[in-house]
């Protein structure tokens, strides 16, 4: 395949570059091609929206929305983009990224990294794309906790108009103090205002934009549970599962493993799979579930089905593997969960 020959000449920059060398060839294909089209498989409805594959496009990847055109190509049943902050802003300094390839792995501590709220939404309305689209929000570092929830209904506001979805991110583990919005009384705060403000929205825009919630691997079963309360307390429309997980136990004596930062790709696999399972026994069909984590074959996405998730995002597998991964994936789970 090409990409096995493209492969080695990425690998050859260090992963941040070869990051953004990515996404700018896609940004350029994207505009020179025409409109992508999803790969065809059984569609399925979720959110109140028809998804034309259960395989997306998990934020991190495109955090400013300039490669969207480019992604599409590759056949995904939906993208999400961020995760975007009200400001733009640097994130924490390089180096931040981290290949682990004897474990198919990537450590990072980007730090919410982009351009702000506006360009993004520039970037969306200049696209040609027209399939569905998730936007993924959170807060800026500078902004203290007590007031993350006017950083998130900030970015909800800006973006409302071009989302098809939102995902709304407590859960990175690279913005100091962030994951403790997944308590229970922060939590139960700002889903109450988030879900206030999608009210106010629908009205003034005509049209219902779903929520999801993104969730981390890390976890225990108590707090998998209250978090299950209050997706149903707040009728929420999604929850994403999972997050990249801070445990070094399936790294652990790697050159990098030690880096701070959040792991993705092979060795989050099981764990975030097991949060979509105790997710789908809590929920008990309520909401639905879109997993993420650890896939880099069709095996690893239906299991995620199987566990009890709905959908299925992509991205550190896409590192490793490329754009065939998409294409094997959507074969893997078109028959119904």
């Amino acid at each position: 395949m090409l990409y096995d020959l493209v492969r080695p000449v990425l690998f050859s920059f260090d992963p941040e570059t070869a990051h953004e060398t990515a996404i700018a060839a896609l940004h350029v294909t994207g505009r020179l091609l025409p409109a992508g089209r999803p790969r065809a498989a059984t569609p399925v409805e979720v959110m109140g929206l028809t998804f034309p594959n259960r395989i997306g496009l998990a934020a991190g990847l495109d955090k400013n929305g300039e490669a969207i055109d480019g992604l599409a190509l590759m056949g995904f049943g939906f993208l999400e983009i961020g995760t975007v902050t009200p400001r733009a802003q640097p994130g924490n300094p390089r180096p931040r990224m981290f290949r682990l390839p004897e474990a198919r792995a990537i450590i990072n501590r980007m730090g919410f990294n982009n351009h702000g709220v506006d360009a993004l939404v520039a970037n969306v309305r200049a696209s040609k794309y027209k399939g569905i689209l998730g936007i993924n929000i959170g807060k800026n570092l500078g902004t203290p906790m007590e007031r993350a929830t006017d950083d998130y209904l900030a970015a909800f506001d800006k973006v409302y108009a071009v989302a098809n979805y939102v995902a709304v991110n407590v859960s990175s583990p690279n913005t100091q103090n962030l994951r403790q919005l997944q308590g229970a009384s922060e939590l139960d705060h700002l889903l109450a205002c988030l879900k206030e403000a999608q009210r106010r929205l629908t009205e003034h825009h005509g049209h219902y934009v779903p929520l999801a919630l993104k969730i981390a691997p890390d976890l225990n079963a108590v707090e998998i549970s209250d978090i299950a309360d209050a997706l149903r307390r707040h009728r929420i429309d999604a929850v994403i599962a999972t997050n990249t997980t801070l445990a070094r136990d399936k790294v652990e004596g790697l050159r990098h493993a030690d880096e701070t930062g959040g792991v993705s790709g092979a060795p989050l696999l099981e764990a975030s799979t097991a949060v979509v399972r105790q997710l789908a026994q809590e929920l008990a069909g309520e909401i639905p579930i879109i997993a993420a984590g650890g896939v880099l074959d069709g095996a690893g996405a239906r299991e995620k089905l199987d566990a009890g998730a709905t959908l299925v995002q992509l991205m550190s597998g896409l590192v490793f593997r490329g754009p065939g991964l998409v294409r094997e994936c959507v074969e893997a789970t078109a028959a119904p969960a």
